[in-house]
C-alpha cells in the first residue's frame, strides 16, 4: 500500500512537472509505467494464487490494488497526449503484461490502450505495422510463459472489433489484426496446452498449425 501511495506521487509529480512541451521527460515517463506495471504484476498481488481464506482478508483489508494501479496506467497513458507516439512500440510489451493479468475488470479497463497506440500509429504513419510487429512478438513469449487464457482471447477480439468498427479508417485493416492475433493466439493457447502431452500425434499438430 505504501508502494502504491508513493507511485500514486510520482505520477502526480510527473503531470504537474514533467508533462508540458517545455519541461517534458521521456524517460522519467518511461520509469513511470516500466514501475507501475512491475508492481501490478508482482507474485505477491496476483491474488487468484492465494487460499480463499488469504484472497478474502486482503480484499477487505487493502482490496486488489492491481485494479488502482491498472486504471491509473490508463489514465497516464491518455495524458500524455501527442506524446503517445514516442512509446511505441517500447511500450506496447509492458501493456501487454498489464493486460495478460487475470483479472476481468483490469483487462476490460486496460485493452482499449491498444486500439489508442494503434490509432496514434495510423495517423501519423497511415499503418500500425510497428505496434503489431512487437504485439505479435511478445504476445508469442508471455503465452509460452503460462500468461493467456481463452477469456483473455475473447475479450481481447469483441473490445477491440468494437473500437475498429467504430472508427471508418481502422475498421478494415483493424478487423484483419484482431484476426490475425486472436488466431495466432488460439494456436500458442492449444500449442501450450499439449507441450507436455504423450499424444505425440496431437502434439505435431498443434506444431504444424502455429507455424
Amino acid at each position: 500500500r505504501e508502494f502504491l501511495r508513493t507511485i500514486n506521487h510520482f505520477a502526480a509529480t510527473l503531470r504537474e512537472s514533467f508533462l508540458q512541451q517545455s519541461n517534458f521527460e521521456l524517460q522519467l515517463w518511461n520509469n513511470y509505467f516500466h514501475l507501475a506495471v512491475a508492481f501490478l504484476t508482482q507474485d505477491s498481488l496476483q491474488l487468484e494464487n492465494f487460499s480463499q481464506a488469504k484472497r478474502t482478508s486482503i480484499l477487505a483489508k487493502y482490496g486488489d490494488m492491481r485494479a488502482t494501479i491498472g486504471a491509473a496506467i490508463r489514465d497516464m497513458w491518455y495524458n500524455l497526449g501527442q506524446r503517445k507516439i514516442e512509446f511505441i512500440p517500447a511500450m506496447v510489451g509492458p501493456i501487454l503484461e498489464m493486460t495478460l493479468v487475470p483479472e476481468l475488470e483490469l483487462r476490460r479497463s486496460t485493452i482499449p490502450i491498444f486500439f489508442d497506440m494503434m490509432l496514434c500509429e495510423y495517423q501519423l504513419t497511415k499503418s500500425f505495422s510497428r505496434f503489431e510487429d512487437e504485439l505479435l512478438r511478445k504476445l508469442d513469449s508471455e503465452v509460452e510463459g503460462g500468461r493467456g487464457d481463452e477469456q483473455y482471447k475473447q475479450l481481447f477480439e469483441s473490445i477491440l472489433l468494437d473500437c475498429c468498427r467504430g472508427h471508418p479508417q481502422l475498421a478494415e485493416p483493424g478487423e484483419s489484426f484482431v484476426a490475425l492475433v486472436t488466431g495466432l493466439l488460439e494456436r500458442l493457447l492449444d500449442y501450450r496446452a499439449v507441450m507436455n502431452d504423450e499424444n505425440k500425434t496431437y502434439s505435431m499438430s498443434c506444431t504444424v498449425n502455429l507455424l
